[in-house]
């Protein structure tokens, strides 16, 4: 791919989750505050990403990665994690207990291990290989148990209120923070078993060697 078509990938990845972003801006559902709190992390990510894209530029696959996970964010935010539409109509035709909206984006956050996975090749002596995955997969899952403890953090500032329930998502789940850290894993583990080969073709040559 040439250097071209990359930017103007990149670009439109940018403008699609900044349209994405002022779209979920617009009367959302959960009130402001929730919002702020769910979309927080990902505007974050994308303010980060967009600063250091000069002095550090990911792969393509890295920000395809990226722009997803960020627009999930942004359509839980508008619909609080437990009422996204479409999701909605998942669990009414198939009979289910629970708006799985959450869940599934638990499962797509272990994607993010592409991008640990890069700035690890590219920037620590670590090569490819089972130390490499096993670290990956560490920093992944700490990842999500950080997310969790800031959950149950803002449930106890909040005392429980309406905006930190929506927040948890737990839709009455007891298990709910143990199926999310699960999800993540297994998300983790089918990114790097699918997607390592062509995030290889991707890296830049002058990459550690295979081994």
């Amino acid at each position: 791919m040439t250097k071209g078509k990359k930017n103007f990938i990149h670009i439109f990845l940018l403008l699609f989750v900044i349209a994405v972003f002022i779209w979920s801006m617009i009367k959302p559902i959960g009130g402001y505050g929730l919002m702020a709190v769910e979309a927080g992390p990902a505007v974050i990510g994308v303010l980060i990403v967009v600063l250091t894209y000069k002095r550090f530029r990911l792969t393509t696959l890295s920000y395809i990665i990226i722009a997803a996970l960020a627009i999930l964010m942004f359509i839980g935010g508008h619909y609080t994690y437990s009422r996204v539409p479409l999701f909605n109509w998942i669990k009414d035709v198939f009979d289910l207990h629970r708006n799985h909206y959450d869940r599934f984006g638990h499962l797509l956050k272990g994607l993010g291990v592409i991008v640990i996975r890069e700035i690890l090749l590219r920037k620590t002596p670590l090569s490819r290989g089972p130390w490499l995955i096993a670290i990956i997969i560490s920093i992944s899952l700490a990842i999500g148990a950080l997310y969790e403890i800031i959950e149950w953090l803002f449930f106890l500032i909040t005392h429980g209120g309406k905006e930190s329930k929506n927040f948890l998502g737990t839709q009455g789940s007891m298990w709910d923070a143990q199926w999310d850290m699960s999800l993540t894993l297994i998300g983790s583990v089918l990114a790097l078993l699918f997607l390592s080969k062509l995030h290889n073709r991707e890296l830049p040559s002058n990459n550690n060697e295979e081994n």
